[in-house]
Protein backbone atom coordinates (compact mmCIF):
# COMPACT_ATOMS: atom_id res chain seq x y z
CA UNK A 1 0.00 0.00 0.00
CA UNK A 2 1.22 3.19 -1.11
CA UNK A 3 -0.82 5.84 0.77
CA UNK A 4 -0.08 9.84 0.38
CA UNK A 5 -1.74 12.68 2.62
CA UNK A 6 -4.75 14.93 0.50
CA UNK A 7 -6.53 17.94 1.36
CA UNK A 8 -9.78 18.94 -0.48
CA UNK A 9 -10.05 22.70 -1.72
CA UNK A 10 -12.61 24.99 -3.99
CA UNK A 11 -13.00 28.28 -5.53
CA UNK A 12 -16.01 28.88 -6.44
CA UNK A 13 -16.92 25.72 -6.24
CA UNK A 14 -14.41 24.37 -8.42
CA UNK A 15 -12.99 21.56 -6.70
CA UNK A 16 -9.80 20.05 -6.39
CA UNK A 17 -7.98 16.88 -4.87
CA UNK A 18 -4.87 18.27 -3.50
CA UNK A 19 -1.97 16.22 -3.12
CA UNK A 20 1.23 17.82 -1.67
CA UNK A 21 4.29 16.21 -2.66
CA UNK A 22 7.33 18.38 -1.71
CA UNK A 23 10.19 16.26 -3.36
CA UNK A 24 8.27 14.44 -6.25
CA UNK A 25 7.54 11.03 -5.03
CA UNK A 26 3.70 10.81 -6.03
CA UNK A 27 4.56 11.43 -9.93
CA UNK A 28 4.80 7.55 -10.64
CA UNK A 29 1.56 7.14 -9.64
CA UNK A 30 -0.64 9.81 -11.28
CA UNK A 31 -1.52 7.53 -13.81
CA UNK A 32 -4.80 8.92 -15.72
CA UNK A 33 -7.06 6.22 -14.35
CA UNK A 34 -5.73 6.85 -11.19
CA UNK A 35 -6.76 10.43 -11.20
CA UNK A 36 -9.86 9.45 -12.58
CA UNK A 37 -10.55 6.98 -9.64
CA UNK A 38 -9.33 10.06 -7.24
CA UNK A 39 -11.85 12.53 -9.09
CA UNK A 40 -15.22 10.14 -9.14
CA UNK A 41 -17.28 11.62 -7.29
CA UNK A 42 -18.94 7.98 -6.29
CA UNK A 43 -16.30 5.77 -5.57
CA UNK A 44 -13.16 8.37 -4.69
CA UNK A 45 -12.45 11.63 -3.06
CA UNK A 46 -14.32 13.91 -5.89
CA UNK A 47 -13.43 16.77 -8.23
CA UNK A 48 -12.81 18.74 -11.39
CA UNK A 49 -9.47 18.13 -10.97
CA UNK A 50 -6.25 17.11 -9.04
CA UNK A 51 -3.39 19.44 -7.88
CA UNK A 52 -0.25 18.15 -6.87
CA UNK A 53 2.05 20.76 -5.15
CA UNK A 54 5.47 19.88 -6.06
CA UNK A 55 8.86 21.37 -5.41
CA UNK A 56 9.43 23.55 -8.72
CA UNK A 57 13.25 22.12 -8.48
CA UNK A 58 12.17 18.74 -8.20
CA UNK A 59 10.33 18.75 -11.86
CA UNK A 60 12.49 18.60 -14.74
CA UNK A 61 10.02 20.25 -17.37
CA UNK A 62 10.31 23.05 -15.19
CA UNK A 63 13.26 22.89 -13.14
CA UNK A 64 14.23 26.63 -15.04
CA UNK A 65 11.69 27.90 -13.21
CA UNK A 66 12.82 27.12 -9.96
CA UNK A 67 15.26 30.34 -9.06
CA UNK A 68 11.51 32.35 -9.05
CA UNK A 69 9.47 30.05 -8.04
CA UNK A 70 9.53 27.63 -5.29
CA UNK A 71 6.27 25.73 -6.03
CA UNK A 72 5.21 24.15 -9.03
CA UNK A 73 0.99 23.30 -9.59
CA UNK A 74 0.93 20.05 -11.66
CA UNK A 75 -2.28 20.36 -12.53
CA UNK A 76 -4.62 17.32 -13.89
CA UNK A 77 -8.56 17.51 -15.28
CA UNK A 78 -11.00 14.72 -13.92
CA UNK A 79 -10.23 12.58 -17.10
CA UNK A 80 -6.29 12.13 -16.32
CA UNK A 81 -5.42 14.79 -18.72
CA UNK A 82 -3.16 17.48 -17.94
CA UNK A 83 -3.43 21.20 -18.06
CA UNK A 84 -1.31 24.42 -18.55
CA UNK A 85 -3.00 26.05 -15.35
CA UNK A 86 -6.07 26.54 -13.51
CA UNK A 87 -7.15 30.08 -12.37
CA UNK A 88 -9.34 28.74 -9.21
CA UNK A 89 -7.15 25.93 -9.14
CA UNK A 90 -3.72 28.10 -8.44
CA UNK A 91 -5.58 30.11 -5.68
CA UNK A 92 -6.78 27.18 -4.08
CA UNK A 93 -2.96 25.55 -3.97
CA UNK A 94 -1.59 29.18 -2.59
CA UNK A 95 -3.89 28.87 0.16
CA UNK A 96 -3.15 25.71 1.14
CA UNK A 97 0.74 26.67 0.65
CA UNK A 98 -0.24 29.30 3.79
CA UNK A 99 -2.49 27.62 5.44
CA UNK A 100 0.18 24.69 6.12
CA UNK A 101 3.49 26.68 6.35
CA UNK A 102 4.51 25.68 3.41
CA UNK A 103 4.92 28.93 2.30
CA UNK A 104 4.90 32.84 3.77
CA UNK A 105 4.43 36.25 3.23
CA UNK A 106 1.09 38.24 0.74
CA UNK A 107 3.03 37.53 -2.33
CA UNK A 108 3.37 33.74 -3.51
CA UNK A 109 4.87 32.81 -7.33
CA UNK A 110 3.54 29.71 -8.25
CA UNK A 111 5.17 27.84 -11.48
CA UNK A 112 2.60 26.14 -13.88
CA UNK A 113 2.96 24.98 -17.49
CA UNK A 114 1.69 28.25 -18.46
CA UNK A 115 3.99 30.30 -17.10
CA UNK A 116 4.78 32.12 -13.48
CA UNK A 117 1.33 32.83 -11.63
CA UNK A 118 1.99 35.60 -8.74
CA UNK A 119 -0.77 35.35 -6.64
CA UNK A 120 -1.45 37.99 -3.90
CA UNK A 121 -3.54 37.55 -0.47
CA UNK A 122 -5.76 40.22 -0.17
CA UNK A 123 -6.86 41.92 3.05
CA UNK A 124 -10.46 40.91 2.60
CA UNK A 125 -9.81 36.81 2.76
CA UNK A 126 -10.18 36.77 -0.69
CA UNK A 127 -6.88 35.92 -3.25
CA UNK A 128 -6.23 37.64 -6.67
CA UNK A 129 -3.68 35.73 -9.20
CA UNK A 130 -1.77 37.36 -12.13
CA UNK A 131 -3.29 35.49 -15.03
CA UNK A 132 -1.12 36.88 -17.86
CA UNK A 133 -2.42 38.25 -21.19
CA UNK A 134 -5.11 36.66 -22.85
CA UNK A 135 -3.82 35.89 -26.39
CA UNK A 136 -6.80 35.75 -29.36
CA UNK A 137 -6.55 32.79 -31.79
CA UNK A 138 -3.96 34.14 -34.88
CA UNK A 139 -6.65 32.68 -37.34
CA UNK A 140 -8.50 34.91 -38.87
CA UNK A 141 -11.09 32.47 -39.59
CA UNK A 142 -14.57 32.28 -38.00
CA UNK A 143 -15.40 29.76 -35.60
CA UNK A 144 -18.19 28.28 -34.29
CA UNK A 145 -19.64 26.24 -31.53
CA UNK A 146 -22.41 23.58 -32.27
CA UNK A 147 -24.82 21.94 -29.93
CA UNK A 148 -27.23 19.52 -31.68
CA UNK A 149 -28.82 21.85 -34.16
CA UNK A 150 -27.77 25.29 -32.54
CA UNK A 151 -24.87 26.95 -33.83
CA UNK A 152 -22.90 30.06 -32.42
CA UNK A 153 -20.50 31.90 -33.52
CA UNK A 154 -17.50 31.92 -30.97
CA UNK A 155 -14.20 33.99 -30.17
CA UNK A 156 -11.45 31.96 -29.48
CA UNK A 157 -8.75 32.91 -27.06
CA UNK A 158 -6.39 31.62 -24.33
CA UNK A 159 -5.58 31.97 -21.01
CA UNK A 160 -3.21 30.32 -21.62
CA UNK A 161 -5.91 27.07 -21.61
CA UNK A 162 -7.86 27.66 -24.74
CA UNK A 163 -11.40 28.84 -24.60
CA UNK A 164 -14.61 29.50 -27.32
CA UNK A 165 -16.47 32.36 -25.57
CA UNK A 166 -19.89 32.22 -26.64
CA UNK A 167 -22.81 35.21 -26.58
CA UNK A 168 -25.93 34.06 -25.73
CA UNK A 169 -29.24 35.67 -25.12
CA UNK A 170 -29.81 33.02 -22.39
CA UNK A 171 -27.98 31.02 -19.76
CA UNK A 172 -30.68 27.75 -20.80
CA UNK A 173 -30.33 28.35 -24.51
CA UNK A 174 -27.29 25.74 -24.93
CA UNK A 175 -29.68 23.18 -22.86
CA UNK A 176 -28.08 20.28 -20.83
CA UNK A 177 -24.56 20.23 -21.32
CA UNK A 178 -24.30 16.62 -21.06
CA UNK A 179 -21.99 15.95 -24.17
CA UNK A 180 -18.54 18.05 -25.53
CA UNK A 181 -19.91 20.97 -27.36
CA UNK A 182 -18.50 20.75 -30.71
CA UNK A 183 -15.88 23.24 -32.07
CA UNK A 184 -15.80 24.28 -35.82
CA UNK A 185 -13.50 24.07 -37.49
CA UNK A 186 -11.68 21.72 -35.45
CA UNK A 187 -7.85 22.83 -36.94
CA UNK A 188 -8.83 26.11 -34.82
CA UNK A 189 -8.54 24.19 -31.62
CA UNK A 190 -6.45 21.61 -32.01
CA UNK A 191 -6.17 20.52 -28.52
CA UNK A 192 -9.43 20.93 -28.08
CA UNK A 193 -10.93 24.11 -25.81
CA UNK A 194 -13.57 25.06 -22.84
CA UNK A 195 -16.40 27.09 -23.76
CA UNK A 196 -18.19 29.47 -22.02
CA UNK A 197 -21.95 30.89 -22.58
CA UNK A 198 -22.43 34.16 -21.65
CA UNK A 199 -24.89 36.93 -21.28
CA UNK A 200 -24.78 40.53 -20.18
CA UNK A 201 -26.22 40.93 -16.64
CA UNK A 202 -25.27 45.00 -16.40
CA UNK A 203 -23.24 47.37 -16.68
CA UNK A 204 -19.49 45.58 -16.90
CA UNK A 205 -21.20 42.74 -15.51
CA UNK A 206 -22.08 38.90 -17.18
CA UNK A 207 -22.59 35.63 -15.96
CA UNK A 208 -22.03 32.27 -17.83
CA UNK A 209 -21.92 28.53 -17.83
CA UNK A 210 -18.62 26.48 -18.12
CA UNK A 211 -18.26 23.30 -20.18
CA UNK A 212 -14.54 22.22 -19.14
CA UNK A 213 -12.61 19.90 -21.63
CA UNK A 214 -11.57 16.78 -19.66
CA UNK A 215 -14.56 17.52 -17.04
CA UNK A 216 -17.87 18.53 -18.09
CA UNK A 217 -19.75 21.26 -17.03
CA UNK A 218 -18.21 22.86 -14.36
CA UNK A 219 -19.19 25.41 -11.54
CA UNK A 220 -16.56 27.57 -11.98
CA UNK A 221 -13.39 27.99 -14.12
CA UNK A 222 -10.76 30.66 -13.51
CA UNK A 223 -9.23 30.62 -17.02
CA UNK A 224 -12.56 30.74 -18.70
CA UNK A 225 -14.17 33.26 -16.27
CA UNK A 226 -11.02 35.64 -17.80
CA UNK A 227 -11.74 34.78 -21.08
CA UNK A 228 -15.49 35.36 -21.16
CA UNK A 229 -14.28 38.86 -19.46
CA UNK A 230 -11.62 39.47 -21.94
CA UNK A 231 -14.43 38.90 -24.60
CA UNK A 232 -16.96 40.89 -23.11
CA UNK A 233 -14.65 44.13 -22.35
CA UNK A 234 -13.97 44.02 -26.34
CA UNK A 235 -17.80 43.26 -27.28
CA UNK A 236 -18.24 46.52 -24.43
CA UNK A 237 -15.63 48.35 -26.51
CA UNK A 238 -14.12 49.43 -23.37
CA UNK A 239 -10.22 49.92 -22.66
CA UNK A 240 -8.18 48.58 -20.40
CA UNK A 241 -7.88 49.56 -16.45
CA UNK A 242 -11.64 48.11 -16.07
CA UNK A 243 -12.62 45.28 -13.74
CA UNK A 244 -15.77 43.27 -14.65
CA UNK A 245 -18.00 41.27 -12.09
CA UNK A 246 -18.29 37.60 -13.18
CA UNK A 247 -21.29 35.33 -11.86
CA UNK A 248 -21.14 31.63 -12.30
CA UNK A 249 -22.84 28.81 -10.83
CA UNK A 250 -20.45 28.14 -7.87
CA UNK A 251 -20.36 31.98 -6.90
CA UNK A 252 -18.99 35.41 -8.26
CA UNK A 253 -15.45 36.36 -9.09
CA UNK A 254 -13.56 40.02 -10.47
CA UNK A 255 -11.14 39.62 -13.85
CA UNK A 256 -9.78 43.24 -13.75
CA UNK A 257 -7.64 44.13 -17.11
CA UNK A 258 -4.79 46.24 -16.20
CA UNK A 259 -3.12 48.79 -18.60
CA UNK A 260 -0.28 46.38 -19.79
CA UNK A 261 -3.01 43.57 -20.31
CA UNK A 262 -2.30 41.35 -17.32
CA UNK A 263 -5.45 39.98 -16.47
CA UNK A 264 -6.48 39.77 -12.07
CA UNK A 265 -8.75 37.28 -11.02
CA UNK A 266 -9.71 37.51 -7.65
CA UNK A 267 -12.20 35.41 -6.00
CA UNK A 268 -12.51 33.35 -2.85
CA UNK A 269 -9.97 29.86 -2.42
CA UNK A 270 -11.62 27.29 0.69
CA UNK A 271 -9.44 24.43 1.85
CA UNK A 272 -11.83 21.59 3.52
CA UNK A 273 -11.67 18.25 4.20
CA UNK A 274 -8.06 16.01 4.51
CA UNK A 275 -6.60 12.95 4.73
CA UNK A 276 -4.39 10.36 3.85
CA UNK A 277 -5.18 7.85 0.51
CA UNK A 278 -3.86 4.69 -0.99
CA UNK A 279 -2.76 6.26 -4.68
CA UNK A 280 -2.19 2.87 -5.96
CA UNK A 281 -5.78 1.71 -5.20
CA UNK A 282 -7.55 4.93 -5.94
Amino acid sequence: MTTFPFSKGHGTENDFVLLPDPDGNVHAHLAPETVRRLTDRYAGVGGDGVIRIVRTSAVAEVAGLADDADWFMDYRNADGSIAEMCGNGVRVMARYLWESGMAAGPILPIATRGGIRTVHAERDGSITVEMGRAVPAASRVQTFVRIGDQQWPAVPVSVPNPHAVVFVTSLDEPGRLVEPPQLKPQTAFPESANVEFVVPVGDRHISLRIWERGVGETRSCGTGVCAAAWAAMRKDGVGRGTTYRVDVPGGTLTVHERPDGELLLTGPAVIGVGGQIDVEFA
